[in-house]
Parts: C-alpha cells; sequence; structure tokens
C-alpha cells in the first residue's frame, strides 16, 4: 500500500474522531467522507506502521444514510471542519452514540447506552469561529491534517451574522489568526492576532449578564450555555448552605447558575488557570462575597482545600486526569458533575473515579456540535 492508491473496501464502524474503519489485507484504514454499512473506494493520504489513512473518493454501495453534503467546501480535499455533512442528521447522532459507547466499553470497561439528544440549530448554529489569513489576505480554514489553508466565502456552521466578505475587505496579515465572536444580542467582534486592541463583549444568558475578553472560552453552540446551565443545574442538584467547586470554571457560567440555589450561606469557589478567564471571572463575581476566583492549576490549588459539598468538572479536551480525579475524590462530596467535549477523556476518567468509589449515575449526551463529529457529554457521579 502507498500513498496515492486506490483500493475498494467494506466500511465496517465508526471510530473516536469521526473516522469510520475499513480494512485491506489485514490492514487498518480510517476512512473519512464515508458511512459504516458503505463499500467505497479510499485513496491513501498517510501511513503508518499500524494503520493507514484515506479519503472516500468514489461510493460503490451507499449507505441509505448518505445525503448531499449541504457545503461545498465538505469533501476530501476542502475545508477539514465538518466530517459528517454527507450523513443526515439523525443517523449523525446514532454514530456519537456509538461513538460515546465504544470509548466507555474500552476505557471504562462499561457497557452503557446513551442517545445524544438534538439540539436546534443544526446549521449556522456556531457563535464563535477561528480562521486562518491565507496569502491572498482571505480567511480559510485548514483542510483537514493538513497546514494548508482553504480560502472560503461562507461556511454553513458558522452564525450568519458572521460576515466573511466583509471581514476580507480589511487588510488582513497573511497566516495571522482571526477570531470573530457573535454575541449574544447579535453584535460581531472580531479580534485579530497581533491587534489586540478589543473591548470586552457581553453575554446574557437567562437573566445574567457576563462580561468577556473575546478570546476566553465561552460555548460554540448558541443555545449551549443555557442549555449545559440548565442540565449542570438539574444533575448536581445544589442545596442551600452548599460549597461548590467549579472547576476549570471560566468566567463562571456554571458558577452564576448554581449561585441562587446555594443561598445566602453558601458558596462557590471557581478554579481556572487561563488569565484572560480569570480577569473576566474577578470581573463577572466582583460584588459577589460568596464567589471565590482562584487563579491556578486545578490539582494544585485544591489542595488548600478539605471538603466540598459539590464539585463542578469541566476540563479541556484532554479531560481531568488521574491526579485530578484524586484531588476531587479527597474532598468527599456528595456529587461530581463532569461536563466533557471529549468521550474518550470522559471514559478514562469515569475509570479513575470508579477506582476510587464514585460511580456513574447518570449520563446525558448533546448534539452540540452538528455536521461534526464531536459531541458534549454531561455526566453525575456519586459515592458507591
Amino acid at each position: 500500500m502507498q500513498i496515492g492508491d486506490r483500493i475498494d473496501v467494506d466500511v465496517t464502524a465508526i471510530a473516536h474522531g469521526g473516522h469510520c474503519v475499513a480494512r485491506h489485507e489485514g490492514q487498518v484504514i480510517f476512512v473519512r467522507h464515508a458511512i459504516p454499512g458503505e463499500r467505497v473506494t479510499v485513496e491513501i493520504t498517510d501511513i503508518t506502521r499500524s494503520f493507514a489513512r484515506g479519503n472516500c473518493v468514489v461510493v460503490i454501495d451507499s449507505s441509505p444514510h448518505r445525503v448531499k453534503a449541504p457545503c461545498r467546501y465538505a469533501t476530501p480535499h476542502g475545508c477539514g471542519g465538518c466530517d459528517f455533512q454527507h450523513v443526515d442528521l439523525s443517523h449523525q447522532r446514532a454514530l456519537k452514540s456509538q461513538i460515546i459507547a465504544e470509548q466507555f466499553k474500552r476505557l471504562a470497561k462499561m457497557e452503557v447506552e446513551v442517545d445524544v439528544e438534538d439540539v436546534l440549530p443544526t446549521l449556522h448554529w456556531r457563535n464563535r469561529m477561528e480562521f486562518t489569513v491565507s496569502d491572498n489576505s482571505k480567511l480559510g480554514l485548514f483542510a483537514s491534517r493538513s497546514s494548508q489553508i482553504v480560502e472560503i466565502e461562507q461556511c454553513l456552521i458558522a452564525s450568519t451574522e458572521i460576515d466573511i466578505p466583509m471581514i476580507n475587505q480589511r487588510r488582513l496579515p497573511k497566516g495571522k489568526r482571526v477570531d470573530v465572536a457573535i454575541t449574544s444580542s447579535g453584535s460581531q467582534e472580531i479580534s485579530i492576532e497581533g491587534r489586540e486592541n478589543f473591548a470586552l463583549i457581553k453575554e446574557k444568558v437567562g437573566d445574567v449578564e457576563f462580561s468577556l475578553n473575546p478570546l476566553s472560552f465561552w460555548q460554540s453552540h448558541k443555545a449551549a450555555p443555557e442549555l449545559l446551565s440548565r442540565v449542570v443545574r438539574e444533575l448536581s442538584d445544589p442545596q442551600p448552605g452548599d460549597h461548590v467547586f467549579d472547576l476549570y470554571g471560566g468566567v463562571g457560567l456554571f458558577a452564576a447558575a448554581l449561585l441562587p440555589e446555594v443561598g445566602a450561606g453558601g458558596r462557590i469557589t471557581i478554579i481556572e488557570s487561563d488569565d484572560n478567564a480569570i480577569t473576566d471571572a474577578k470581573r463577572n463575581f466582583a460584588e459577589e462575597d460568596r464567589v471565590e476566583v482562584v487563579h491556578g492549576r486545578v490539582e494544585k490549588a485544591l489542595k488548600k482545600y478539605v471538603a466540598a459539598n459539590l464539585v463542578i468538572l469541566d476540563p479541556p479536551r484532554s479531560g481531568a486526569g488521574a491526579s485530578v480525579i484524586e484531588a476531587v475524590v479527597s474532598l468527599k462530596p456528595r456529587a461530581i458533575v463532569y461536563v466533557a467535549c471529549d468521550p474518550a477523556s470522559l471514559a478514562r476518567d469515569t475509570a479513575y473515579l470508579k477506582e476510587r468509589g464514585f460511580a456513574l449515575h447518570t449520563l446525558r449526551a448533546f448534539d452540540l456540535f452538528p455536521m461534526t463529529a464531536h459531541m458534549e457529554c454531561v455526566a453525575r457521579f456519586i459515592p458507591e
């Protein structure tokens, strides 16, 4: 097998990351733009000792779930952002459920069944976009597993308020990053790498208003902040007087959702390492003495605490890891609620929690990244 070869294969399963699995003469091939159950022609793009990668370039036997991709950039040699545009939406969610189940079986040694819940809208849902400027000084997105920039005139998962043609009229610096945020009020804020003279932006979730740096993390799906705030509040079941730890707490989204529930005698400790987010959180809770904002790495910052009633975890894609789980468990909370954008990391940390006496009580999943292979999970753990 050589790079550039075209091989006919049967596609058998979906893998973590959205690629499909096929085999040729005993070698595993991870295939983009295919669907399990199809027979396709795959063009090999990469070869390692243990597997190869390739793109579906011809569909020989088509899945009944295959549709025409609505975006003209969703091709093997186009943008690398949306791996599922060729799959009907209900089957996208079914594939994501299979990914979650496979990761839990492999990493947590657990059998789980979870339906990935539909979240609208499924196009033009993304309120945060990160572009890179091409050599032609135009906005673009990277091709899959490549440093090649694909210039685009529109993005079908980006909010309709993100005006790519208008931004392209600016003198954009080649090779630099351009971040675009659409706020909850509909205003467009643009941050260009090297020109960090932006203003703070406002976001509103329910009756709570947040002030934040445009580069601070904020959920990208326009429905996500309110949805996840509600689900975290329901699964954590906070009580008056609770001391809640909001780990990787960012600008304070979940802290704000739980604050009314803990009452006058309760308190929330936010721990975050990102400089921008910490500044934002301190500003957002400047007049709230029930909220403590701690700047530091979670596992180190937790060492000075001895107990917690509830712990909320919203780590980056890499997950919390063994040392953080150990520190959380030592606080002996009555419940841990874990928000995860990577089911593999969640499954691995579930195994750590199980080893330390915490059982998975509830698992929900949400299609907060339609047209892509990503999903968001929220899990509740309680002492066994």
